[in-house]
């Protein structure tokens, strides 16, 4: 699987390249039209055995979240901001890899010994440390990478960094690879998602498919709540998504609302193959979705996720089991569609 190396690799919003590089490598054997846009997205085309002229664009977005350097102090401590969604609290003490030399270094913070009244500070007032002592620690526009590294914990489980949105990039290279299908598949490994879903809105303009599929890491939500105490019954009466129950299917998000026949498509898919789902119900968040959907004169589209822990911070958790069954919804759902599965009228 090609997970890990697309896990470890580094593509803060903007920077995409080393990720880009492992793509274009994996997919050269499974399409053709292989194409690289000014922006960074590759676009790529599997033509249909069946129906080549029904096309579907299967996005799967290749940057990360990370940080930016914004100066650096004469004592060579850097300044930075959050390029995407990064909660400042898990940031102290965190281990970091800046720029193209990918230097390692730490963001400060003081010991327990000197700073047990301490609360969170603002992302502005922290500084990363890379045991330099002036100011050619790093330059303006370095992008910083979380130093997290892919590892399976069990048969079952693997952690990594940057899960969203490299588990739906693995995802497109096996659907690639497992193909042709019925219906030609056009992908799109797409660039600034975190920051606007920019890459998807280039890209869409241009394949203007028939109907799309996003693939996704979205959060899993079977922690422990600390408010109160949690019992196994607990979890099963309302986590939106859970490790290990299967395909996420979106109802909405900040971006998008699945449109009823989507919804239904999707779960008849799954049902009619036994592939297990779930239902995302908390809203919030967005994917390349909300761009696709909107293109052109409008664009059926699926949003089909992974659920993993933790995402958005240096370490995230997912389950074997449900990226299987998602490739496996990915795969019948190019199998079954067709041009007249969501017209309307």
């Amino acid at each position: 699987m090609i997970l890990e190396d697309l896990s470890n690799a580094i593509g803060v919003s903007g920077e995409e390249d080393e990720v880009r590089e492992i793509v274009l490598d994996a997919i050269k054997e499974a399409a053709v039209d292989i194409a690289v846009d000014a922006l960074g997205n590759v676009m790529a085309v599997q033509p249909g055995t069946a129906h080549p002229e029904y096309s579907v664009m299967i996005a799967a977005h290749m940057d990360e979240i990370g940080m930016m350097v914004t100066a650096v102090d004469a004592n060579g401590l850097i300044q930075f901001t959050n390029v995407g969604g990064i909660d400042a609290r898990i940031l102290p003490g965190m281990r970091v890899k800046v720029g193209r030399q990918r230097r390692p270094g730490v963001i400060l913070w003081k010991p327990i010994h000197h700073g047990r009244d301490m609360k969170a500070v603002a992302m502005e007032n922290l500084r990363i440390d890379v045991g330099a002592g002036d100011r050619s620690a790093a330059e303006p526009g370095d992008r910083i990478a979380f130093d997290g590294s892919y590892a399976r914990l069990s048969d079952k489980v693997a952690r990594g960094k940057a899960f969203d949105d490299r588990v739906g990039c693995a995802l497109l290279v096996d659907i690639l690879r497992n193909g042709p299908y019925p219906v030609t598949v056009a992908a799109a490994f797409t660039v600034q998602e975190e920051i606007g879903l920019r890459g998807a809105t280039v890209a869409a303009q241009r394949i203007a498919p028939d109907a799309a599929i996003v693939l996704e890491g979205t959060p899993a939500f079977d922690l422990p709540d600390p408010k109160r105490e949690i019992d196994a019954g607990d979890l099963a009466r309302n986590p939106a998504t859970r490790l290990g129950a299967g395909v996420v299917l979106t109802l909405s998000d900040s971006r998008m609302i699945t449109d009823p026949r989507v919804l239904s498509f999707l779960r008849e898919t799954a049902e009619e193959n036994g592939i297990p789902y779930q239902l995302k119900t908390v809203a919030g968040g967005g994917t390349d979705g909300g761009a696709i959907h909107t293109a052109q004169s409008g664009v059926p589209t699926m949003t089909i996720s992974v659920p993993c822990r933790y995402v958005h911070t240096p370490t995230a958790l997912l389950n074997f089991d449900d990226y299987d069954n998602t490739l496996k919804l990915s795969r019948a759902i190019l199998r079954r569609i067709t041009a007249s599965t969501f017209q309307r009228g």
